[in-house]
């Protein structure tokens, strides 16, 4: 159970970054997860009067805010047709439409949750995060670092030539993964982004050149193969380590074999 003494929609980033540097503070998104928990709050703050609940659009990327809702992001036209599909597939699973339309892209990036969905496949992007105080930070950093005071305005996935693949495993649908998986090509850079795993996702690059310019299919093999020792994985109660490692080189390959695909 949660308790919330006080409930603050604050009025700018500069109110909210200061209420939030107190410990007992907490940034609301949807407040799904949060709710699951037994904590007291002293402060509850509210981004929504901000304006970080839209997805802009222009020639050089897409600007994601904090407050856009998982729903928001399955529908979302431009973003779905530059990564073909990819967030639509990466989203499409969570629980249902009603969880989506409260769940905060905000939300699922700051928490880097290991089940993240979200995050697994921002990861494969060319992606940043937008922080009040720490300002652009590659998502391939972030991932990695403590959680702190700060607070995550935007995610800003940049338009650069490429293409993408989503793929998860789920014991049942709506559950969270046992694993996921998505793969890029990124103006010549192979990148596999794998989460679930079950710790938070990771990216691998392909820095030992085993991909092809064009794919073929041995150098997919290889890179699932070399992928699946690379990546490490661990055991609860969705799946062992050993069934997850063996996942990582199944849905690598047929990540890649999409890529194969959209390359033509």
């Amino acid at each position: 159970m949660v308790t919330i003494q006080n409930y603050v929609r604050a009025g700018s980033l500069e109110e909210a970054y200061e209420l939030n540097q107190k410990r007992t503070s907490l940034i609301l998104g949807g407040m799904l997860w949060t709710k699951m928990q037994n904590r007291r709050i002293q402060t509850a703050i509210d981004l929504c009067d901000l304006g970080l609940d839209r997805i802009e659009e222009n020639e050089e990327e897409f600007s994601i805010g904090a407050m856009v809702s998982l729903r928001q992001l399955e529908l979302h036209a431009g973003l779905n047709e530059y990564t073909h599909g990819a967030v639509k597939n990466a989203v499409k699973d969570i629980v249902g439409v009603q969880f989506r339309n409260l769940a905060t892209v905000g939300g699922s990036i700051w928490g880097r949750f290991g089940f993240s969905d979200v995050l697994t496949v921002f990861l494969a992007m060319d992606t940043y995060v937008e922080l009040f105080c720490g300002g652009m930070v590659p998502l391939r950093e972030f991932v990695n670092r403590k959680q702190d005071r700060d607070i995550l305005v935007r995610v800003i996935v940049k338009k650069r030539a490429g293409c993408f693949a989503y793929l998860s495993v789920r014991n049942q649908s709506t559950d969270f993964p046992v694993l996921a998986c998505a793969a890029s090509c990124i103006e010549g850079e192979y990148r596999l982004s794998v989460g679930a795993r079950p710790a938070r996702a990771m990216l691998l690059l392909d820095d030992q050149h085993l991909l092809d310019e064009e794919l073929s299919e041995d150098s997919v093999e290889a890179f699932a193969g070399w992928a699946k020792i690379r990546i490490p994985t661990g055991s609860n109660l969705r799946g062992s380590a050993a069934y997850r490692s063996r996942l990582v080189g199944v849905l690598s390959r047929r990540s890649l074999n999409q890529l194969k695909e959209m390359q033509g």
